[in-house]
């Protein structure tokens, strides 16, 4: 089977290793449009399954706001190298410490707007919890108070269970006769066509998938100990999410003080589903919480 060719970052944007404290991860990295004046950094973190490719069609319209964004594959996520059996170096603390890094050195010292999808979002609120200097500000997007929806929980389950007996590659087959993989427990849909998708499922660590599966299914609520960090918040969402349901996330934003968003049109991933209207919204809560 020929390997496809790398998805192309988008017109004017980068693709490269970024180099941490805490080692080297695949990002892609756009700068703000020339006549644009620049107005912050801000870091993209992308959900369960899914990767940096994932906000592509973010990136020209946040540049055009004056941003440079750069999005993450984390560890083990697709281009990042990650232990392939050892799920202890995806512990929540361990990927909080990794946003830190990554925080660190995109923005040189200099607080970033930070951003995560799903999984992601539960990721960049635990590296707040850890310190929340680093930030400008804080964006969950279609990411819940606690563990994912009932429905979810079994079907990452069902991916969790494959994956302790059969290969990547042996997976995703499974996954394709079952069908839609959104709709059988993974992985999230994307950009590309399905050899594309393959690779990117392919380039993914096992124990990443199997440990962070799993904090999906078990994760506490910490939004009291969100609402006492002094950082601004938003909650976006599309209007149907079979995640975290709308009503729930609509309550986290409530508990948490922070702006509220609701992207017609969209479902669990507005960045891919409505992605001008997603990047209006978050450019139009960052220009309102500079980054200095």
């Amino acid at each position: 089977m020929t390997t496809p060719a790398p998805l192309a970052p988008p017109p004017g944007a980068r693709a490269y290793p970024l180099r941490t404290a805490r080692g080297d991860f695949a990002v892609v990295d756009m700068p703000p449009l020339a006549d644009t004046e620049p107005r912050g950094v801000a870091l993209l973190l992308p959900g369960f399954t899914g990767s940096k490719e994932d906000f592509h069609l973010m990136h020209e319209p946040l540049a055009a706001r004056g941003y440079r964004t750069v999005a993450v594959d984390g560890r083990g996520q697709f281009e990042s190298k990650g232990p392939q059996d050892d799920e202890t170096a995806y512990a929540r603390g361990e990927l909080a410490r990794d946003v830190l890094a990554q925080a660190e050195a995109v923005g040189g010292g200099a607080p970033v707007h930070l951003l995560g999808h799903s999984l992601g979002g539960q990721i960049a609120r635990a590296a707040v919890l850890l310190d929340h200097s680093p930030f400008a500000s804080l964006t969950l997007v279609s990411s819940g108070p606690a563990e994912i929806s009932t429905a979810q929980q079994a079907r990452v389950k069902l991916l969790r269970d494959a994956l302790a007996v059969l290969s990547m590659a042996e997976v995703w087959e499974a996954i394709l006769a079952m069908g839609a993989p959104e709709d059988v427990g993974g992985p999230a849909r994307g950009l590309g066509g399905p050899e594309q998708l393959r690779r990117r499922w392919l380039g993914h660590s096992p124990a990443q998938l199997r440990a962070t599966g799993e904090q999906l299914c078990t994760e506490p609520d910490r939004v009291g100990e969100l609402a006492a960090v002094p950082l601004p918040c938003h909650v976006l969402s599309g209007v149907r999410d079979e995640t975290w349901p709308v009503p729930l996330l609509d309550e986290m934003a409530g508990r948490l003080g922070a702006r509220r968003t609701v992207v017609p049109g969209a479902e669990h991933s507005p960045n891919l589903d409505q992605p001008l209207a997603t990047a209006r919204a978050v450019a139009g809560f960052w220009d309102e919480h500079p980054s200095g």
